[in-house]
């Protein structure tokens, strides 16, 4: 039998949403083993000057948790 625990992680990024979710779980990776899933809770960008400064992500992160 697997246990499995979610975890919240924010992450960002200057180019886009998809690659502040990839910051976000290569990050997390490198703290979390057995990371099984993630999926987008949130997501918003700020803006500076009339312009989109920056992609922000509320990822939940799945992994099983060792025997």
């Amino acid at each position: 039998m697997s246990i499995a625990k979610v975890t919240e992680v924010i992450s960002s990024s200057s180019k886009s949403f998809d690659d502040a979710v990839e910051n976000g779980i290569e990050r997390a990776s490198k703290t979390l083993k057995g990371i099984t899933g993630a999926w987008v809770a949130d997501q918003k960008v700020t803006v500076k000057a009339g312009k989109i400064d920056e992609y922000r992500v509320v990822l939940k992160i799945s992994f099983v948790l060792d025997d």
